[in-house]
Order: structure tokens, then C-alpha cells, then sequence
């Protein structure tokens, strides 16, 4: 059973991790309000909501070596922290380790899932994802998966799948948003529904669901609303490395100089993927005009 689900005590604390509320996750709960059963699964998130917020050292300090031998969990929390702080082998090597001795934790099965899909070990992720036992989160990280193998129609597979069994839960319309995001055409416009009603209610509002909303308004051609949204998410948080790279995209769109927005992103995570995107294709561009030869003549 999904311990996140509607019966149980976790239900608002897992709706903020999902609305990528970090700071509420960290702030506005306590595992002491909790009962003893749920408290290391309120740790879980908060650890998560801290490398959401790039807090990995903390977290890493956090949990010793005794408490990541005893506590898988808690052992999955650090591989990933790890990871995302710097991608190693030994990490990627670790998480390997945890999926095939502690496989059937939830913890693992998401962490550890996450940091082999990273890995370009896609396959090894969706078979220890595919051990949970009616888990939301495992569906949506599947779900993405699939996405990043461009296999859309697993990914619709799985989205229909939760719906069966989950109806309305917020996770599986982000799913479907997802996808629809990938199918394109009227999909555009039902994720953007899914989209603004997060981003502009405060209840749910996030700088990642004003990213989405701004991401979906760029397809809809709304550039100027998508600048807004964007506006909105950085304000929000001035170094979302998320918000960041899209204004890169939106300031490339509307055909202003990007090097202020990459310069910010830069300072954040110069590891970020459309940093390197660029820079790959500048490099074959480069390399392609080394072929030729410009001739004068006279």
C-alpha cells in the first residue's frame, strides 16, 4: 500500500513534497508530530525537500555511517544526496548495491531509481521501480523514464494505469500532464489547466509549478505569459536552476542576447544539461565550419 495515500497522516506533507513546496516540507512539519511508525518516512521527505534545495551537505552530514548500515532508507537518502552533489561511479556503483539487496524499500526503489536513470541506466531503474506495491511516486518516476527513452506510449501506459486505481491524485495528473506534454497538439492546452491551477493557487503555488506553467505557455505560443510565469518563478526563487535554464529557452525564443541568463545558471549548476547541450552544439558547429574553407576570388 502507497503510504502516502489519502488515509494516512502523511497525506499533506507528500502533497507539499509533490507541489514542490521544499520549504514548507522543511518548515512546516515536524516528525515529533507524528506517530512513530511515520516518522522516519516524514525524515525521508524532508532529507528529499533538502536536495531539492541543494542542501547536500547537510543531509549528508545528517545521517552517519551506523544509520545508513541499519536503515536502508536512510542509506538511499545518502547515496543520493552523493550523487546529485557530484555523479561518481561509486555512487552509481552504491545505489546498485542498495537495488539489489534492500529492493523491495520504497526509499530505494525511488532514490536509487532516480540515481541509475541519471546514470543512463534506464532499464536498471524500471525493473527495481517495477517492485513497488501500488506507489504513486514510483508510477510518476517511471512515468519519466519512459519519457527520457522517448517511449511515449509507456508512459501513457503507466499514467492510464495509476488512474485506474488512484483516480484524481495529484500525482497522476502531473503524469498525464507529462505526457500530454510530450504528445503535443490539444494535449498542450489540458496541461496547461493542470498547470496554472497549481501555479496560481496559494495553497499549491511553487517556482516548479510556475515553470510549468510558463513551459506549457511557450507551446501554446504565449510567450509573453510565459515570461510572466517565469518572472514569477524566479522571484520566487532567484536561483531555481530549473527557472533559470528555461529563461535561457525563453530569452533564445523571443531573440535576446542569453548571456546574462546563462552567466545566473552558470553560478548555480554549471553542470546543468542545457549548458552542456549548448556546448556540444557549439563544438560540432565549430567543428563543421573547419571543414570549409572560405576562397577569394580575385
Amino acid at each position: 500500500m502507497d503510504p502516502f495515500s489519502p488515509e494516512g497522516e502523511l497525506l499533506n506533507i507528500h502533497t507539499a513534497m509533490v507541489q514542490a513546496q521544499y520549504t514548507s516540507v522543511l518548515n512546516d512539519y515536524s516528525t515529533s508530530d507524528y506517530s512513530t511508525s511515520n516518522r522516519l518516512p516524514v525524515q525521508i521527505l524532508q532529507y528529499r525537500a533538502q536536495c531539492a534545495l541543494r542542501q547536500y551537505d547537510e543531509v549528508i552530514g545528517s545521517i552517519s555511517d551506523s544509520d545508513a548500515r541499519s536503515t536502508p532508507d536512510l542509506a538511499a537518502v545518502r547515496t543520493y544526496a552523493s550523487y546529485l552533489q557530484k555523479p561518481s561511479a561509486s555512487a552509481v556503483q552504491e545505489a546498485e548495491r542498495l537495488a539489489e539487496k534492500e529492493g523491495d524499500n520504497l526509499s530505494v526503489q525511488l532514490l536509487c531509481g532516480t540515481i541509475l536513470a541519471r546514470a543512463e541506466k534506464a532499464e536498471q531503474a524500471l525493473q527495481l521501480l517495477a517492485k513497488h506495491t501500488g506507489s504513486l511516486d514510483a508510477v510518476a518516476l517511471t512515468v519519466q523514464i519512459h519519457l527520457l527513452q522517448n517511449r511515449t506510449d509507456l508512459a501513457l501506459q503507466q499514467a492510464k494505469s495509476a488512474r485506474s486505481f488512484a483516480q484524481d491524485a495529484l500525482l497522476v495528473n502531473l503524469a498525464e500532464s507529462w505526457v500530454g506534454m510530450r504528445q503535443g497538439g490539444e494535449q498542450y492546452q489540458k496541461a496547461f489547466y493542470v498547470f496554472e491551477e497549481l501555479a496560481q493557487s496559494p495553497a499549491s503555488a511553487s517556482a516548479m509549478s510556475l515553470v510549468a506553467q510558463a513551459v506549457t505557455e511557450l507551446h501554446l505560443g504565449r510567450v509573453e505569459e510565459a515570461e510572466t510565469a517565469l518572472n514569477a518563478a524566479l522571484e520566487m526563487e532567484p536561483e531555481n536552476a530549473t527557472a533559470l535554464a528555461n529563461k535561457v529557452v525563453l530569452d533564445a525564443v523571443m531573440g535576446r542576447d542569453m548571456v546574462e541568463a546563462r552567466s545566473k545558471l552558470e553560478r548555480v549548476d554549471k553542470e546543468h544539461e542545457i549548458l552542456a547541450d549548448i556546448m556540444a552544439k557549439r563544438e560540432a558547429f565549430q567543428a563543421a565550419m573547419a571543414k570549409y574553407s572560405p576562397k577569394f576570388e580575385p
